[in-house]
């Protein structure tokens, strides 16, 4: 289970490495919806890497996978809106709001979520993208594999235990 925890948080970091180059070397400014799944891939990361460095052996192969899910989730969430604001009709795509940071300054995080949540027209730019897809499709594809993997190994780790138990 260790070597599947730590391979997810590499995947994971390599994702956010990927993002962070993006950002800065190719000036790739991430909108809102961007910064979400950024998050989304952090918890993702985090859980992995408490998962490998606990090695968790009763309880535990439940929980990290969990929480794990609960990030890929959330993440899939917000890369499935991303992808459904960039496949909007030109008239239809919403008009550009304020930046994230100013948002965070000014507003209650509940509006900011909203907001966010709700998309807007830099969110429906396509700026980049690797055999079609563009970067949301590409993180959806990643938050699925990701959740997905890790709910497998918990469920060999647990029919293991009975295994080994019985």
């Amino acid at each position: 289970m260790r070597i599947a925890y730590l391979l997810g948080f590499i995947i994971c970091a390599g994702l956010l490495g990927f993002a962070y180059y993006a950002q800065h070397v190719m000036f790739l400014d991430p909108c809102p919806l961007c910064i979400f799944q950024r998050i989304a891939f952090f918890g993702m990361a985090l859980f992995f890497l408490i998962g490998g460095i606990h090695n968790p052996q009763a309880w535990g192969r439940y929980v990290y996978p969990g929480l794990v899910s609960v990030f890929g989730i959330f993440g899939a969430a917000i890369a499935g809106r991303h992808i459904w604001l960039q496949s909007l009709p030109a008239d239809q795509v919403p008009d550009c709001g304020p930046g994230l940071g100013y948002m965070l300054e000014t507003l209650p995080l509940q509006s900011v979520l909203e907001k966010v949540l709700t998309g807007s027209g830099e969110c429906a730019e396509v700026s980049w993208s690797f055999l079609g897809l563009s970067m949301p499709w590409w993180t959806l594809i990643w938050y699925v594999a990701l959740t997905l993997g890790a709910l497998v190994f918990a469920r060999r780790a647990s029919q293991r235990r009975i295994f080994l138990d019985g």
